[in-house]
C-alpha cells in the first residue's frame, strides 16, 4: 500500500473527525517521512498518534520537528535589550518545560519521545522570528508526509501538535495530495519547509539545541517504548489530563526493574510483619523503590482495595516520589501548594467520594504529599472520611518523632511502612520510641557503612571516599564569646520529670554558640589554601553554614544574624579571587533553577563549584560532586551521616570523593598544656563534638589510618589516654 490507497478527505474539523484516528495514523502507517512545523508543539500528541509511529518506526520512517519555544514576556525583554545572550534565554526556557510525568499516561508518551529522538527518528528544532532585534513566535502550521513512491500529501491550518488541539479544540486543516496537485501545493509546503529547516528563510531562526534532546532522553527514557496506547475517553465536561484510568491502574512492578535480594527479603519482613515495619536504608540503596515495591505487594493482596497516603518533608522530594511512582503503573494525586495538579484538592476530594461510593476505577488511591500539607486540617478530615483500609509511608520517618507531628500518627492506619536512612533521632529517645511504637520493628537495616563498602554479595551502593580534616583555630574574641556562651548556657538547665534539661532561652544560647563554630574566620584562610589546588576542577561543593562570619571589632552581641553572610564570603573568594565559575545553590532558587544549575554543573562545561546551605539536609542528591569542602558541620549523627552519603552518590566517572571536613578547635594544641581546669572543661565540649563526627568519617575513609593519627594527635592532647571515650558528656553539648 502507499497513501495514494488510503482515504484522505480535502478537510477536516476536529469536532466533527477523529483527526488522529482517520488521517494522521493511517497516512503514518504508509509514510517513511513526516515533516512538521508547529506554533506549539506538546508531547502530549505522540499519545494520539503513537500507533502511526509504531508502524512508521518499522517503515525506517525519519521525523523532523520545527516549534516555537515558550518564551516570558520576561525573556523577550531581556532578549530584545540585549541583556542576556538569546540563544541561552531560549534553552533555559525550553529545559524548565521538562517537567515530571503527572501519570502514567504522560509518562508512556514521554518515554516514547525519549525513544524517538535516541534512535535518530525524530530530530527537532526550535524556531522564532528576528527583526531589529526583537524576537518574534513562529507560528506556520503544516504537515508534509511522504511515502516510498515518493507520493505527497501535505496539510495547513490551525491545528498544533498537541493532545488539546487533536481532541478538545476546534480545529481545521486543508489537505493537498501530490497526485491531484494541479497547484503544486504540495511542492510549495516542501519547499518551504525545507527552507526554513535549512537556516535559508529569511528572518527566521531554527535551530538545534543538542541539551534538549540529552535532557529528554535523560529524563524520560524507562524502557522500549509503547506503540499500542488507547487514550482515555473524557467525560462529558472533562479534559482527558484530568481523567483517571479505568483500566489497569492498579500498583505493578515495572517490567524494567528487578528488586535486589535484600529489597524482596525487606519486603518479606515488612509483610511478615502485618504490613508494619520500618526500612532503614542508608542514602543509595534504592529505599524509595523498596518502599513502592512493598506498596505493591499490599495492594495485590487486597485485591487492590486500598488508600495509600505518603508524606515527604520537602516539595521537591514529593516530585522525586513521583517520578518512581509513575512507573509503577500508579496515578498518583499530588499535593502541595505548587502542585502540577492545580485543583489537587478538589481531585482528592471527588477520589475519596467515588472510593467510598464503589464507582468503577475508585478502589485504589494514592496521594502523596508534604508534611506540611499532611497536617493541615483540610486533609485529615478528607483522610478520615476514607473508608477503605489505609496504608501510611512516611519518607524520612525520623521527622514524624517530633511532638507536632508524631501526634498524627494514628489508629486509623491499618498499614504503615516508615523509610529513613537514620531512624533514631538525635538526643530525642521519645520521640525515636513513638516511632517504633507506631510503625513497627526495623524490617531491613542497611548501614551506610554496609553501603560504601558492600553487603554480602551485594556491590557497594556508594562511592568510596578519602577523608580529609582541616583544623581551624577559633580567635580571641571568637573563643571568648564561646566561654561566654557556655557558661550561661551552664545556667540554663531546669527540671522536668525529675530530668536536668535546657531551658528555651539555653536552647537558643546553644543555638547562637553553634554559629560561631559555624562561622569561625579561619575556616575563610583554610579553604582558601585547601580549595586552590582544585580551583581548575570541576565538580566541587563548598558546603556553608547558615551563618556570617563576625568581622573582630564586632563585638554586638545582639546584630540580626544575616544566613548567607559566610556563603556571601565564599562566593567572593572562589569567583573574585580564585577566578571560578561558581554558583549559589540554596532554598532562594526555585526547583526550575535548581535543575538547571544542576545540570550545568554535572555535565563539566558550566558551573566548576556549587556553594551550598542545607541542601544535603533537604534531601537533594548532586551525585556528580567529586570533592566537597564542609565549613560547617553538626553534632546530630543522623545529619552528618546523611550528608556524607548524599556526597558519595555514584556517578559516572567518579571512583572516589574527596572530604573536606573543617574541624574547629578553640585554640592551638601546644597551648592546652597550660589551661585551667575550668578552661579545659570548657575547651573539652567543643572538641568533644568535633571529634566524635570527624572520627566517624575518617573511619569508613579509604585513608583511614592517616586521617585517624591526625584526629588521635587532638584527642590525646585534649582528653589523655583515655581519649572521647572516657569523657563524661554533658548535656549541653549538643547543637
Amino acid at each position: 500500500m502507499s497513501l495514494k490507497d488510503i482515504d484522505i478527505n480535502l478537510e477536516y474539523r476536529t469536532l466533527m473527525d477523529n483527526v488522529a484516528r482517520h488521517f494522521i495514523v493511517p497516512a503514518l502507517q504508509e509514510s517513511n517521512e513526516y515533516d512538521r512545523a508547529v506554533g506549539f508543539f506538546s508531547s502530549t500528541a505522540l499519545l494520539e498518534i503513537s500507533k502511526g509511529i509504531g508502524k512508521f518506526v518499522e517503515n525506517g520512517g525519519k521525523m523532523r520537528l520545527i516549534a516555537s519555544p515558550h518564551l516570558s514576556d520576561e525573556d523577550i525583554d531581556a532578549i530584545s535589550k540585549g541583556y542576556e545572550d538569546r540563544l541561552k534565554v531560549v534553552r533555559d526556557a525550553l529545559l524548565g518545560e521538562l517537567r515530571s510525568p503527572k501519570n502514567n499516561e504522560e509518562a508512556d508518551r514521554l518515554n516514547l519521545l525519549a525513544n524517538l529522538i535516541a534512535s535518530g527518528v525524530l530530530d527537532i528544532k526550535i524556531a522564532f522570528t528576528e527583526k531589529n532585534s526583537h524576537i518574534g513566535i513562529y507560528h506556520e502550521k503544516v504537515g508534509i508526509l511522504k511515502d516510498a513512491d515518493n507520493n505527497v500529501v501535505a496539510f495547513s491550518g490551525s491545528m498544533n501538535e498537541s493532545k488539546n488541539a487533536y481532541i478538545n479544540n476546534y480545529e481545521a486543516i486543508d489537505v493537498f495530495c501530490s497526485w491531484n496537485d494541479p497547484e503544486q501545493r504540495t511542492a510549495l509546503k516542501t519547499a518551504g519547509f525545507d527552507s526554513i529547516w535549512d537556516g535559508n528563510e529569511p528572518g527566521i531562526s531554527a535551530i538545534s539545541f543538542p541539551e534538549l534532546d540529552e535532557e529528554i532522553i535523560k529524563k524520560y527514557k524507562r524502557g522500549e517504548p509503547n506503540f499500542n496506547i488507547d487514550s482515555i475517553d473524557a467525560l462529558p465536561g472533562q479534559s482527558r489530563d484530568d481523567c483517571r484510568s479505568n483500566t489497569n491502574s492498579f500498583p505493578q512492578l515495572p517490567q524494567n526493574l528487578k528488586l535486589r535480594e535484600y529489597q524482596d527479603e525487606a519486603i518479606g519482613a515488612w509483610e511478615a510483619s502485618g504490613y508494619r515495619g520500618i526500612f532503614d536504608m542508608a542514602t543509595g540503596t534504592g529505599k524509595t523503590k523498596t518502599g513502592l515495591g512493598a506498596l505493591t505487594r499490599l495492594s495485590e493482596a487486597l485485591d487492590h482495595e486500598l488508600a495509600a497516603i505518603i508524606v515527604c518533608p520537602y516539595q521537591h522530594l514529593v516530585e522525586q516520589w513521583v517520578d518512581d511512582i509513575v512507573q509503577f503503573n500508579i496515578n498518583p494525586i499530588v499535593g502541595y501548594g505548587d502542585s502540577s495538579q492545580k485543583d489537587w484538592f478538589s481531585f482528592l476530594k471527588n477520589t475519596i467520594r467515588d472510593q467510598r461510593y464503589g464507582v468503577a476505577g475508585s478502589q485504589f488511591l494514592c496521594f502523596i504529599c508534604t508534611n506540611g500539607t499532611f497536617r493541615t486540617k483540610k486533609v485529615q478530615d478528607e483522610l478520615e472520611k476514607i473508608r477503605a483500609r489505609k496504608l501510611l509511608v512516611v519518607d524520612e520517618a525520623h521527622n514524624f518523632g517530633a511532638e507536632y507531628l508524631r501526634s498524627l500518627l494514628n489508629d486509623d492506619y491499618d498499614y504503615r511502612l516508615a523509610l529513613s536512612a537514620t531512624i533514631e533521632r538525635h538526643g530525642d529517645a521519645e520521640g525515636t520510641d513513638s516511632l517504633f511504637s507506631f510503625f513497627g520493628n526495623r524490617c531491613i537495616r542497611y548501614s551506610l557503612e554496609e553501603a560504601i563498602l558492600g553487603r554480602g554479595d551485594e556491590p557497594p551502593r556508594l562511592t568510596p571516599y578519602k577523608y580529609y580534616p582541616v583544623f581551624v583555630t577559633l580567635e580571641n574574641d571568637e573563643l571568648e564569646r564561646y566561654s561566654s556562651l557556655s557558661r550561661e548556657i551552664a545556667r540554663c538547665f531546669v527540671s522536668r520529670n525529675g530530668k536536668k534539661v535546657l531551658s528555651e532561652k539555653g536552647k537558643m544560647l546553644t543555638l547562637a554558640r553553634a554559629r560561631i563554630v559555624a562561622g569561625a574566620r579561619g575556616k575563610i584562610d583554610a579553604l582558601e589554601k585547601s580549595i586552590f589546588p582544585y580551583k581548575n576542577e570541576n565538580f566541587i561543593l563548598v558546603y556553608c553554614g547558615a551563618t556570617k562570619v563576625v568581622d573582630s571589632d564586632d563585638s554586638n552581641e545582639n546584630t540580626e544574624v544575616d544566613d548567607e553572610r559566610q556563603i556571601e564570603v565564599v562566593k567572593k573568594l572562589l569567583g573574585n579571587k580564585l577566578r571560578m565559575v561558581v554558583h549559589q545553590f540554596t532554598s532562594k532558587e526555585s526547583r526550575k533553577e535548581r535543575d538547571e544549575i544542576k545540570r550545568q554543573f554535572a555535565n563539566g562545561q558550566g558551573y566548576q563549584a556549587l556553594v551550598a546551605i542545607k541542601c544535603l539536609d533537604e534531601g537533594v542528591d548532586i551525585p556528580s560532586i567529586k570533592t566537597a569542602f564542609i565549613l560547617a558541620s553538626t553534632t546530630n549523627p543522623r545529619e552528618y551521616i546523611q550528608r556524607r552519603g548524599r556526597l558519595l552518590r555514584q556517578a559516572e566517572g567518579k571512583d572516589f570523593a574527596e572530604i573536606y571536613d573543617f574541624v574547629t578547635l578553640p585554640r592551638k594544641i601546644g597551648a592546652v598544656t597550660s589551661l585551667t581546669d575550668e578552661e579545659t572543661l570548657g575547651d573539652r565540649r567543643l572538641v568533644y563534638n568535633e571529634l566524635v563526627r570527624a572520627k566517624e568519617f575518617a573511619r569508613l575513609a579509604l585513608n583511614a589510618s592517616t586521617a585517624s593519627k591526625e584526629l588521635s594527635e587532638i584527642e590525646e592532647a585534649y582528653f589523655g589516654i583515655n581519649g572521647i571515650d572516657g569523657f563524661a558528656k554533658v548535656e549541653d553539648c549538643s547543637e
